[in-house]
């Protein structure tokens, strides 16, 4: 059968473009850095303000062969199961650095190695099962605040810094000590020999101690004690690299968003790596790069899947209202699925929310989406019905969804809701008003997937600790899957995780997009909107707990509070959970 009679596309919107309500960023100064008081635009290190200007832009490394566009329709690519998807929360846009998908090995601590292919095997069989299994017959905010360690800052700019056990430790010079009586000459050599310490001091500062160093930087940031942040900076700059520790290449992204911070530039600088946007099939190459090597979109995938499987497993009609349907991946394993089911395949209508930023990753605007899900419809012999709906989701209307009686609604928000302001932005609070629409629309579920970080209100200080406790654990789960000189590492590094980093430690106001908030602080929104918990399957996170075994053992799923929890070592990154 012809694969129109089963699929149709809608796009909602005559005169319908991208817009938002939300202000644009003022165009990028020509220079930068200009009242800055050391040279640090020059540092090698650091990835961005040595390559501000839209006209000397450069790659980071030398060019490779491009990567192919081509797409796994069963959503199943060779590690793991996994499969290109843009997501916003990995979506980022930055100077070209091509890479090649098929030069990406997969490594394990101390040595590297390709994955086994039985693992992508598993995985393929496994997301198959999971969600069959589970449409077949029936057989206030608690919120605790790490304690952050501050160190002691003096008043004065200069300082020199000793290796301690304990962290940087900040004394200050003996220069003042000196006898008045004493010939210039030697104040100047004395003067000059603390300086000479201090450098030394600096090269042999141990990684673990630039952790304080960076947080020291903050904290005289937030105190508005330029002369010391400057000569901290200053350190800080030479201390971190791309190709460096996890702390270190973490650094370097921190770095330009304090020296942002302080120049006020926090919002060109996040709008500044659309200069030259890196073509989109480079930039889908380094998203997938991202999904190959970490589960965090395939957990929050899964997740999703099996919370919306498990609802909708009688339902002949079922609408997926969709509010970041970026490539359309997602639903893949979830229509194959469907279309398996003893009783026969229901009809499955998709509304897709689109953006600009994911219209470009995709190289194309929501005719890519008509595309996948046509070809879906075609091989599992499904009735899918598409509808784009092309606004930012603050903007959405219940009259742009068209909503339809006798169909089982599921709404999914994949990583997607801190992106919209709530009342700490706006004081009609479109966060929790997006909120009370969808209830207004009584779905069956809807599947909440987030970063489990505290950094929406925080102020400044406190949600620099947090980005770098949340980031570096990242840092760190990447470090055990890609070697640091590899070019692909840097790549996924620097275009999809740093224009966040900078923008949740320059930018503030409007301009501060990523505002992620705790499980505890969604479950308060969720409640106050009318919704109550949808359990999640324990057959769901057995299966989640045993896929992560292709990873590393490093990875913790845990469950709390009606949500799953996954997490790198004893820090957690992601939580999933569904409501009704």
């Amino acid at each position: 059968m012809d694969s129109h009679h089963f699929f149709g596309l809608g796009v909602t919107g005559a005169g319908l473009s991208f817009t938002s309500s939300y202000p644009t960023v003022p165009s990028i100064p020509n220079r930068l850095l200009e009242s800055f008081k050391f040279d640090i635009g020059n540092s090698p290190n650091l990835p961005f303000l040595t390559q501000f200007d839209c006209d000397t832009l450069t790659a980071l490394s030398d060019s490779q062969e491009q990567h192919s566009s081509t797409e796994n329709l069963s959503g199943v690519s060779p590690s793991c199961n996994s499969s290109i998807e843009t997501n916003s929360y990995f979506h980022r846009l930055s100077p070209p650095v091509d890479c090649r998908q098929d030069s990406l090995q997969l490594y394990t601590v101390g040595s590297s190695s390709r994955q086994d292919a039985n693992c992508s095997k598993n995985m393929k069989h496994a997301l198959l099962e999971l969600e069959s299994a589970l449409m077949g017959p029936d057989d206030d905010e608690e919120v605790t605040r790490r304690e952050i360690s501050t160190p002691e800052t003096p008043g004065q700019s200069s300082g020199s810094w000793s290796k301690e056990p304990q962290g940087v430790h900040v004394s200050q010079p003996r220069a003042s000590f000196v006898p008045m009586h004493r010939p210039s000459g030697e104040v100047v050599r004395i003067e000059k020999r603390h300086k000479m310490m201090e450098e030394a001091s600096l090269q042999g500062l141990p990684l673990g101690n630039l952790k304080q160093l960076l947080i020291a930087c903050a904290k005289a940031l937030s105190d508005n004690n330029m002369d010391l942040f400057n000569g901290l900076i200053e350190k800080a700059t030479d201390a971190v690299s791309i190709t460096g520790e996890p702390i270190q290449r973490l650094g370097a992204y921190m770095v330009e968003g304090l020296v942002a911070r302080k120049e006020a530039s926090g919002a060109n600088i996040y709008r500044a790596l659309k200069c030259r946007e890196p073509e989109s099939n480079d930039l889908l190459s380094y998203m997938h790069i991202l999904y190959e090597i970490c589960p965090y979109l395939k957990f929050g995938y899964m997740a999703a899947n099996g919370a919306i499987a498990d609802a909708c497993k009688n339902e002949d009609r079922i609408h997926i209202i969709d509010f970041q349907i970026a490539q359309g991946t997602q639903w893949v394993t979830l229509l194959q699925a469907l279309a398996a089911r003893p009783r026969g395949p229901p009809h499955v209508r998709i509304t897709g929310i689109d953006d600009p930023v994911s219209k470009y990753a995709r190289g194309d605007g929501l005719e890519a989406v008509e595309k996948r899900l046509a070809a879906i419809s075609q091989k599992f012999n499904i009735p899918v019905e598409f509808h784009g709906v092309p606004v930012f989701a603050p903007d959405v209307t219940r009259d742009m969804l068209n909503v339809r009686p006798g169909e089982a609604l599921a709404v999914n928000f994949p990583l997607q809701l801190h992106h919209t302001p709530d009342e700490s932005v706006e004081v009609r609070n479109p966060r929790d008003g997006l909120l009370r629409m969808v209830k207004s629309l009584s779905p069956k579920v809807v599947t909440l997937v987030e970063q489990e970080s505290n950094t929406n209100t925080t102020p400044f200080f406190h949600r620099f600790v947090e980005t770098l406790e949340y980031y570096l654990a990242m840092f760190e789960s990447i470090d055990v899957t890609l070697p640091r000189n590899n070019k692909d590492r840097i790549n996924v590094e620097q275009h999809c995780l740093a224009r966040d980093i900078v923008n949740i430690i320059a930018c503030e106001g409007k301009e501060r997009v990523e505002r992620h908030e705790l499980f505890g602080k969604w479950k308060s929104r969720l409640t106050m909107a009318g919704f109550h918990q949808y359990p999640l399957s324990s057959y769901v996170n057995g299966v989640i707990k045993s896929l992560l075994k292709c990873y590393s053992e490093h990875y913790m799923l845990v469950e709390k509070d009606g949500a799953m929890l996954l997490g790198w070592k004893d820090r957690n990154l992601i939580s999933a959970s569904a409501w009704q």
